[in-house]
């Protein structure tokens, strides 16, 4: 009677059959891509088939990061992996760790994964050899082509981002068999200069074939001896030479390679006017508390000096001085007042005041005021006063007889 697996129980013994086995544990492949899917993860999704047959395969992100370029629909590939048994589904698969294109493409890759390990494991790629770039370049070596359109773009960065820096160009040729002797050239006539804060090495992107100048192993090991800090930005964000892993710094483009070797000028201009700003702040407060600091000392010169005692005085004899014309008004205000009651008291007693309410004053010629009829006699001359002024009156004879 054979066992009773469970499937979790027989797809694991599956899986452990295919891994125990060196052949289907170290394969290489060729067939052509179909159902091509790069995930969110990094992961690359693809099928590999032929005329005959078809084989799920899966790439994940770390070596994906290691291709030149994410290979596409219909393109014939060699691969070089593991058979593995995806148990979830029961499905066979084949777990990539390398990718090159098919046709003559094979051995590029071999000898690029040849020199990249032989440099690797002499330590040319390790981080501790990472300089860091410059912060304030006042020069900038450029080794690229002149007439390519990464020149283009890596001066246009440069012109926005930092036109501060010099920019010495050192053209070169970056493809065909003269590339790597010209690219080293570029370099040591960068190296022999004592003025070079950072240096660029870059062009646009191409086939594997057209960057291989790239991956020269002389041309690597004299980047990783440069005096100064190393920008690389070979090739599109997906393409990976060797001088990458030997730079101080791996841009994937040559507008990121200029980015990379500058600051932004707007940012420093904010940075500088907020500095400004920050100074002036404090120079004023400084000078505030410097000021108050004087006040107060000086205050306290005046407290202890005979001369602020003298000015004491004053102030005080200025203040009697005050109060006794303040005291010396008041007096003669109050005089005014008694003197103007006086005053309305002898005009309502004058009679001249009598006479302006209409009566009148009536004297004889001898200026004695006449009280009395009796003190008349007819045809006497008398003058009568008003208000006005004065007039002449006679008096007339009686017309009866006693």
């Amino acid at each position: 009677m054979p066992e009773i697996f469970s499937v979790a129980e027989l797809t694991n013994y599956l899986a452990d059959l295919l891994r125990a086995d060196q052949t289907l544990s170290d394969v290489q492949v060729r067939g052509e891509i179909s159902n091509a899917t790069l995930a969110r993860s990094g992961h690359f999704y693809f099928t590999l088939k032929d005329e005959d047959a078809s084989l799920g395969c899966v790439m994940w992100r770390n070596a994906v990061g290691a291709l030149f370029d994410v290979p596409q629909v219909g393109e014939q590939v060699i691969v070089h992996g593991r058979v593995d048994l995806y148990a979830q589904r029961g499905q066979l698969q084949l777990v990539v760790d390398a990718l090159a294109p098919a046709g003559g493409i094979g051995d590029l890759y071999r000898l690029f994964e040849a020199t990249k390990a032989r440099l690797q494991e002499e330590g040319l790629f390790d981080a501790e050899r990472k300089r860091p770039l410059p912060r304030l370049p006042r020069r900038i070596g450029l080794v690229t082509s002149s007439t390519g359109a990464a020149l283009r773009d890596v001066l246009r960065v440069l012109a926005e981002r930092w036109p501060l820096a010099d920019v010495l160009l050192v053209p070169s040729l970056v493809q065909g068999e003269q590339a790597p002797p010209n690219l080293q050239a570029a370099l040591y006539s960068l190296y022999a200069r004592d003025d070079i804060d950072v240096i660029i090495l870059a062009r646009g992107g191409g086939s594997i074939e057209d960057l291989w100048a790239f991956n020269d192993e002389g041309l690597a090991r004299l980047l990783a001896q440069s005096p100064v800090p190393t920008i690389t930005g070979v090739g599109h964000e997906t393409d990976f030479t060797i001088v990458d892993f030997v730079a101080d710094y791996r841009a994937p483009t040559p507008s990121a390679a200029a980015a990379a070797a500058t600051p932004d000028i707007e940012s420093w201009r904010q940075f500088l006017t907020d500095q400004a700003d920050s100074m002036s702040q404090r120079m004023a407060a400084t000078i505030r508390e410097r000021r108050f600091e004087i006040e107060r000392q000086q205050a306290r010169l005046r407290r202890l000096s005979p001369q602020y005692r003298i000015d004491q005085q004053r102030l005080m004899l200025d203040e009697q001085d005050r109060r006794l014309n303040l005291a010396i008004s008041s007096a003669l205000r109050t005089q005014r007042h008694s003197l103007a009651a006086l005053h309305d008291r002898l005009d309502a007693l004058s009679p001249t005041a009598v006479l302006s309410r209409g009566y009148a004053i009536v004297q004889n010629e001898a200026g004695q005021v006449i009280y009395s009829v009796a003190q008349i006699a007819p045809g006497q001359d008398l003058t009568v006063r008003v208000s006005e002024g004065a007039f002449p009156v006679r008096t007339q004879p009686s017309n009866h007889s006693d």
